[in-house]
């Protein structure tokens, strides 16, 4: 239970830093993207899911990079039903799904 709230606490900050980031991606404030990391976490722990477990030979085949593509997936689908977050397009979902997995990595390697 301690690493799903740390994961979606991480989700949060990583979702904050890459709206700074990117200019296609808004988020109205830091509590709305500790929120928004929330959802996508339940999302990812629920219909991720079964989005990682549909397309295993993509992600085979694209060595993993159809993982970003799932989660930019589940990043619109956080856009489109959470207010105070908005994704411009399906790339800028990208840049933001690599900047999530890329916090997601560093602060689980050092810690």
């Amino acid at each position: 239970m301690f690493h799903f709230i740390f994961t979606a606490l991480l989700n949060g900050v990583a979702i904050w830093l890459g709206s700074q980031i990117l200019n296609g991606v808004k988020v109205t404030d830091f509590p709305r993207a500790i929120i928004v990391g929330l959802v996508v976490a339940i999302l990812n722990a629920t219909i991720g899911g079964l989005f990682d477990a549909i397309p295993s030979p993509a992600r085979f085949i694209s060595m993993g990079l159809f993982g970003l593509v799932v989660d930019a997936l589940l990043l619109m689908l956080a856009d489109y039903f959470l207010k105070g977050i908005t994704i411009k397009n399906f790339w800028y979902a990208i840049g933001l799904a690599a900047i999530v997995s890329f916090v997601n990595a560093v602060f689980h390697w050092l810690f």
